[in-house]
């Protein structure tokens, strides 16, 4: 057997690791925190548990490719069933409530004025519907269960194959703008962040309208779980509480001392990676572009654990604002608040968990923040101002908010390691995404959402799956996925 080292036990390193480690490897993943999942997570404080990753999961239908790989690594099991929620989102906007539904000619009923405009979009949206990741093996891998791209999905993926350099061409903004109903395009703009690429906000539609794209039971933290059980229960060895301090010629070096392994994955963040784990520091044609031209997606994230029976009011909540709310050095207009009162276990009895995330680039406000010894007040003032802002809406005051948490894009840089606190590369109109090679020379690889264009967990899932095959391949192993 060969021994491979993997940096990092987020989603795309579990997978990879998973894959490996089924295929005839070694396998040790090192994890700086405490759980894996990586910046795909949960916490809990006093009782009740915060989703801080999963809103939705793309590839939680059976049949969809993207399943295979949630299904094969075991992501998905029995104890964490997926629950499809119909509305998808709600706009609260004074007395008007507008649902965006699955099904998205209740828009047209509700705006007969843009009609035509909504007609298009639901034919945009449609042309995707068949579009998927191209889940497929690499060339020259011997694969025990060999996957192939047929024919008859690629005539399906034709339109949207067709559409996407037009819709790669201007932003989610200016698409929805289209609109004249004021309260359509309010609802819209709370599916993706209006600044990156309409593409991005088709495909997020046709994800809903075809039936895909719902909540695991247990979110962030039991998915990740899950994986990192189907990975020990093969043999593999996670170390948690081990930073990885250097990748080496023989293995990564840690405060424990040199970890000699014959291949190294690094999961962790690239961009953060080519300073920290390499000395001196990767200086390749690809690095020095990821360098100057990375454009990263940051947020801030409120919860608030709420003695409040909520159960009531909408999943997600798109909430106008009378007055705009200010937090990180950003002004927002509207905040896409998440009801988790029917969830049961993340909080008790009778009570609710609300979270929010604030989408922007606020890390250096919190870095200058955290210099002048402001950091601290600073949230708790942004958290005092979100709560007025929601008890303006719903039925709950200061009083009853039991537990309050927020995490800054100094957070994740903290826990996750990630790059100015950012949770994937941010894909505008016509801007490329300056990606790591998965192979940078056999034996060190790498994988995750600064591997390919876009983000979130379908990236990470077929990086890691690639990654692992790509590996395979170089050392002459035998692909098994199953």
């Amino acid at each position: 057997m060969k021994s491979l080292t993997i940096i990092g036990a987020g989603i795309s390193g579990l997978i990879c690791g998973i894959y490996a480690q089924r295929s005839g490897w070694r396998t040790t993943i090192l994890e700086k925190a405490g759980n894996p999942g990586g910046v795909s997570t949960s916490w809990k404080r006093k009782g009740y548990t915060f989703e801080g990753g999963i809103h939705w999961l793309i590839g939680a239908k059976k049949g969809v490719p993207l399943n295979d790989i949630w299904t094969e690594t075991g992501a998905l099991r029995d104890n964490n069933p997926v629950f499809f929620k119909d509305p998808v989102y709600t706009l609260i906007d004074g007395s008007v409530r507008l649902d965006l539904r699955r099904d998205l000619r209740t828009l047209s009923e509700f705006a007969p004025e843009d009609r035509i405009p909504l007609a298009l979009m639901r034919f945009h949206v449609w042309c995707f519907t068949f579009f998927h990741s191209p889940v497929q093996d690499i060339s020259g891998l011997k694969v025990r269960h060999p996957r192939r791209f047929s024919l008859m999905e690629f005539i399906k993926m034709g339109p949207a194959v067709l559409l996407t350099p037009l819709l790669m061409s201007f932003s989610a903004g200016r698409y929805i703008k289209r609109f004249r109903n004021p309260h359509i395009r309010k609802l819209l703009e709370a599916v993706v962040d209006p600044q990156i690429n309409a593409l991005s906000f088709i495909y997020t539609l046709s994800s809903f309208t075809s039936g895909d794209s719902g909540y695991p039971e247990g979110g962030s933290l039991r998915m990740a779980q899950n994986m990192a059980d189907t990975f020990t229960s093969l043999g593999g060895k996670i170390l948690y509480h081990t930073p990885a301090l250097e990748v080496a010629d023989e293995g990564v070096r840690t405060e424990g001392g040199l970890m000699q392994s014959d291949a190294v994955v690094i999961s962790m963040d690239a961009r953060t990676a080519i300073d920290k784990l390499f000395k001196p520091r990767l200086e390749a044609p690809w690095a020095s572009r990821m360098r100057r031209k990375l454009r990263t997606a940051q947020c801030m994230f409120i919860a608030l654990g709420v003695k409040a029976d909520l159960s009531g009011w909408p999943r997600c909540m798109q909430i106008q604002l009378r007055e705009p709310m200010h937090a990180g050095g950003l002004e927002f207009s509207a905040l896409t608040v998440n009801n988790y009162s029917r969830d049961a276990e993340y909080a008790p009895d009778g009570c609710t968990v609300l979270t929010c995330i604030l989408p922007g680039p606020s890390y250096e406000y919190w870095k200058a923040a955290r210099a002048d010894g402001s950091y601290r007040q600073l949230k708790q003032e942004a958290v005092k101002e979100f709560i007025c802002h929601v008890a303006e809406v719903l039925p709950i005051n200061e009083e009853q908010v039991e537990v309050t948490d927020m995490a800054t894009p100094l957070t994740y840089e903290r826990y996750c390691d990630t790059f100015e606190g950012s949770y994937m590369s941010e894909w505008m109109p016509w801007h490329l995404c300056h990606n790591a090679p998965i192979r940078l020379h056999k034996g060190l690889y790498f994988t995750g959402q600064r591997t390919a264009f876009s983000g979130g967990l379908p990236v990470a899932a077929e990086t890691g799956r690639r990654t692992a095959q790509t590996l395979c391949k170089d050392f002459g192993f035998e692909f098994v996925s199953r």
